[in-house]
């Protein structure tokens, strides 16, 4: 099996501590399985996020099986943003290249990243991890208001893989939109160096500095 849904809801902020992992199987079945996760501090549930899994059947699949192609430049054509990417220890570990738009400029943008050390000593990045924590980055990838005056944070992240991705840079072609009620949703087509494999949506809260 693989995953092909990953939904996280964010439910009180992660403290720098000590933190525990509980999984749990949901559902088990011939052609999906479902997993649950909670992240623990000091007993009080921190975050909880369920895993879809799908049962994978190798088979020649028609032409139109592939995601549609990038029609962005690759990582290696496109330059880094000229601001911070090195403000906090999280984002010391990731580099970006920009490839539509900027995350000063209002509007859709396209920005590709990349994990460049281990977030778990010992332990190595997969595809799928980087996707994800790509995928977090769509309401800081695109913008409708000047970042120096509002915040927009996510409550949640839902990322749908169509393919298992491949390769250490991801995409993120993001996009976002807000209601009347300071609430609204960005979301990103993500892809790789083959193209196009998944989606990633996040719940926005839109706040006046």
């Amino acid at each position: 099996m693989r995953v092909a849904r990953l939904t996280v809801d964010l439910m009180r902020p992660v403290p720098v501590a000590p933190l525990t992992i509980e999984t749990d199987i949901v559902r088990e079945g011939r052609k999906i399985q479902l997993v649950s996760v909670r992240l623990l501090s000091d007993g009080t549930e921190v975050v909880r996020a369920s895993a879809l899994r799908i049962r994978i059947d190798p088979k020649e699949m028609p032409a139109i099986a592939n995601g549609p192609p990038i029609k962005l430049p690759m990582p290696e054509h496109c330059s880094p943003p000229d601001f911070f990417a090195t403000e906090t220890p999280f984002l010391k570990g990731i580099e970006m290249r920009t490839a539509k738009g900027g995350f000063r400029i209002p509007g859709p943008a396209a920005v590709w990243y990349r994990a460049a050390r281990p977030l778990v000593e010992g332990a190595e990045i997969s595809p799928l991890i980087r996707a994800v924590i790509a995928a977090d980055f769509c309401n800081g990838t695109s913008s409708v208001f000047d970042m120096s005056d509002w915040t927009f944070i996510n409550a949640d992240l839902t990322v749908s893989l169509g393919r298992e991705p491949v390769g250490e840079w991801v995409l993120l072609d993001a996009e976002t939109w807000i209601g009347p009620d300071s609430v609204g949703i960005a979301a990103a087509r993500l892809a790789d160096g083959q193209g196009y494999f998944g989606r990633a949506v996040q719940s926005i809260i839109f706040e006046k500095r």
